[in-house]
């Protein structure tokens, strides 16, 4: 076992016992298996290309019970022209997360990566309310009992906490939100259904209570939603609001689920795992709060690695903010 740096050992305090989930093959013994013996996922947003690289599987399977694929399932990656869908890089993720018995999210949807394809751009409003029911119903089809979860809709919302202009509210309006949600339902009544944001993590900002209104508007109405996916990008350990635990609790309270799901926080050192260790047990003292996902493994596969957000640097070492998020799931699960 790696030797875990000062801060680590402070804050794990001896707690670095093996953990591993029951009845999955090659389980992980890390944040996953910590996270799996509270009923819960930690999980990690996989690269397609990257799963050639030894050392970045190495460390996915060893530590995470639940995969992204990172923007493998976005628009324009699985239907960039109307009709034609490609599935075979998402299908690589899914295959290697399936094969260790490790759950798989869907990101991606219907998302502003729509906004980029071509030939959505020239259809009028009946074409696209039907490209949109093909679009989700063929992908939730395709991947039926291997993905679990969706993000059916993400970053719908302005930071003023309207509908954001894209090709689908310019032409729909916002029942295009509906439309997806039910269509995935229809796609497969199994999974779990869930919108996703960011700068959702406190509800005094508007755009947070225009999702909040959502969710309960949806629930009113029977609309088909399961979860509410926080995507949690936070610049450094000062960007977590304050009231971060309080909005998992609160959405958790409308009867849907909560998930944390691109996780990263900038930073190094001591105060970087400060904050992983807050943003964990956020999650872990709700109940209704399933998993979190890191967004990419090291700091060099990471969407902005110059802010080093994620838990292994770029040689694959755990870093102190490793060993806080993994005490988080070992103490504050059972003392909080």
């Amino acid at each position: 076992m790696m030797r875990a740096p000062s801060i680590g050992r402070a804050l794990l305090a001896g707690a670095l016992g093996v953990l591993t989930l029951t009845g999955a093959a090659a389980a992980p013994t890390g944040l996953g298996g910590a996270a799996a013996a509270r009923g819960r996922y930690f999980g990690a947003a996989v690269q397609p290309s990257r799963l050639t690289d030894p050392v970045y599987t190495r460390i996915l399977g060893q530590e995470f019970n639940s995969v992204t694929p990172e923007n493998a399932l976005e628009w324009d990656a699985v239907e960039p022209a109307r009709n034609q869908f490609t599935f075979n890089a998402a299908g690589r993720v899914v295959d290697q997360a399936r094969a260790r018995g490790a759950a798989v999210r869907g990101r991606g949807l219907v998302s502003p990566s729509a906004d980029h394809v071509a030939w959505l751009a020239g259809l009028g409003a009946d074409d696209t309310r039907a490209a949109l029911r093909v679009h989700v119903t063929a992908t939730v089809t395709h991947f039926r009992g291997q993905v679990g979860t969706w993000d059916v809709v993400s970053e719908a919302f302005s930071d003023a906490g309207t509908v954001r202009p894209s090709v689908f509210a310019n032409r729909l309006g916002p029942a295009y939100l509906e439309e997806a949600f039910r269509a995935a339902r229809a796609a497969d009544p199994a999974a779990r259904l869930c919108y996703n944001d960011f700068g959702i993590e406190d509800l005094a900002l508007a755009k947070a209570q225009a999702v909040y209104d959502l969710v309960r508007d949806f629930k009113t109405r029977a609309v088909p939603i399961d979860c509410i996916g926080l995507e949690s990008h936070f610049p450094d350990a000062a960007g977590i609001p304050a009231a971060y635990a309080r909005t998992i609790a609160t959405f958790a309270a409308l009867g849907v689920d909560v998930e944390i799901t691109e996780l990263d926080i900038g930073g190094s050192g001591s105060t970087q795992a400060d904050a992983y260790r807050r943003v964990v047990s956020s999650c872990v003292v709700v109940s209704r709060c399933r998993g979190i996902t890191v967004w990419g493994i090291r700091d060099s596969d990471s969407w902005r690695p110059d802010l080093t957000p994620l838990l292994f640097d770029a040689t694959g070492a755990r870093k102190p903010a490793y060993y806080g998020a993994l005490s988080a799931l070992r103490i504050c699960a059972s003392a909080c």
